[in-house]
């Protein structure tokens, strides 16, 4: 398999998953505002390194069930009761965000912005079993295989993915923030209509390993 396909996924699906206004990226953009780019990139570079670490641990953990359809079929079912959780919660339940800004950032040392992005960024536990359902699609269809060459470009694809987007933040934040502001005030509706979407194709998927 030439290598260019696991790194350009790996690319696209960071960049999916990190388009949408969190943590992280909100974050590197208000420190870019307050304290400058520099400690913003430090922050950014720390948010990596554990993205790193989550993407690989993710990529492993698929390997092994990967050859377990049986597995793979029950984190299908947990999943789609998950995302139907999730959209009945943000389109009926959830309050409306204000998308109101936060409160200004007390200056910091490039040291404490790096740990603060590590720290930030370990406890985000989304990307491990978003890497794991990515992983294993992709290899459904023959675009990634789990050897380790494979996988490695692929973790830096992601890597590489994820700096992008969070380097766009930083950047162009200031133009974009007015938009980013009405994705906040309905990320609610967003984010229900994404989970009820992937809840659709999960369960799509489990009627086909059933019934197909």
């Amino acid at each position: 398999m030439a290598l260019f396909t696991p790194l350009f996924s790996g690319f696209i699906a960071a960049a999916i998953g990190t388009i949408p206004p969190g943590l992280l990226n909100m974050s590197a953009a208000q420190i870019n505002s307050k304290e400058g780019k520099k400690n913003a990139l430090w922050f950014v570079i720390g948010a990596i390194v554990v993205i790193f670490f989550q993407v690989s641990v993710a990529v492993l953990f698929a390997r092994v069930i990967d050859n377990r359809p049986d597995i793979v079929t029950l984190l299908r079912e947990i999943g789609f009761v998950a995302f139907s959780i999730l959209t009945i919660y943000f389109l009926f339940i959830a309050k409306k965000p204000t998308g109101k800004k936060k409160s200004k950032i007390k200056k910091s040392s490039k040291k404490s912005r790096f740990f603060l992005g590590m720290l930030l960024s370990g406890l985000n536990l989304f990307p491990i079993p978003y890497y794991v359902v990515v992983s294993i699609t992709l290899a459904s269809y023959q675009l990634f295989v789990f050897e380790n060459s494979v996988i490695f470009t692929f973790v830096l694809g992601t890597v590489l993915g994820s700096f992008a987007i969070l380097y766009c933040y930083i950047a162009f934040f200031g133009k974009i923030e007015q938009k980013t502001n009405y994705l906040m005030r309905n990320m609610n509706k967003i984010i229900g209509s994404i989970t009820g979407l992937v809840a659709l194709v999960t369960l799509f998927n489990i009627l086909n390993y059933y019934f197909g």
